[in-house]
């Protein structure tokens, strides 16, 4: 793992890596960022002492895995996290990767990908963000800190080690192993969601998961399947509503 003191974005230079033949398991720590990113476009507050971290993956996988890449992320989050956390606290995931502190966003997973010659994928980068200290001021987006004292190193390196197990169980196992871990430490069946993608908003109860990873929503007017989508809990508190610093 490479750590550096102050970035632009981590996911960047993976990318960057990517493009100029890096193997797979390169991975970058900072400890600051001045050009974080967070999905649909959002810039991100990259606060020091919380954690930075993006790792690039080389596998040889249709493109439509990549959804199952994003569950594996944030089960790997999650427990990295867990070993961290306030014994009070409780962590719980949010479709496909946002990690909840009692119900407040403390961290997620950017998923950047790019395809092959033949469609497969050539590589992905994951970008972990999570406010182990201290929750960035962003007056529109509250978000929540663990508090923690453990230092990002320590974190970044749990979070490599539990991607590294999830990708061994995936091979040896399947995609059902992950998913059925990831069920586990998510929000159970049925609960209200509201999901916001490609110009609208869709209310419903969760129905799982599709073999694929995508989010089942049991909606009036039936079961509706979302491959991307911004979720929200139905009873969304105001905290939920926040974005923790990411890449």
């Amino acid at each position: 793992m490479e750590i550096v003191e102050r970035i632009g974005s981590t996911s960047d230079l993976c990318r960057e890596r990517a493009a100029a033949g890096a193997a797979d398991g390169f991975a970058v720590l900072a400890h600051e960022q001045t050009a974080g990113r967070g999905s649909r476009g959002r810039g991100w507050v990259s606060v020091a002492g919380n954690l930075h971290l993006s790792l690039l993956l080389r596998e040889a996988a249709p493109m439509a895995e990549a959804g199952g890449y994003a569950l594996l992320a944030g089960l790997a989050l999650i427990e990295a996290l867990d070993a961290v956390r306030p014994s009070a606290a409780t962590l719980t995931l949010k479709w496909p990767n946002d990690v909840l502190c009692d119900g407040g966003k403390l961290g997620g997973v950017l998923i950047e990908t790019a395809a092959d010659a033949a469609g497969h994928l050539a590589w992905l980068v994951l970008g972990f963000g999570a406010n182990l200290r201290v929750a960035p001021d962003v007056a529109d987006r509250p978000a929540v800190a663990l508090g923690a004292p453990s230092a990002p190193e320590k974190v970044a390196a749990a979070v490599l080690e539990r991607v590294a197990h999830w990708r061994a169980r995936r091979r040896r196992e399947g995609w059902p192993v992950v998913q059925a871990a990831w069920s586990a430490r998510a929000h159970p069946l049925g609960t209200p969601l509201v999901v916001a993608a490609a110009g609208e908003r869709v209310s419903g109860d969760f129905a799982g998961l599709a073999a694929d990873g995508n989010l089942l929503l049991a909606t009036s007017g039936g079961t509706r399947r979302f491959s991307t989508g911004e979720v929200l809990l139905g009873t969304t508190p105001p905290s939920e509503a926040g974005h923790a610093a990411r890449r």
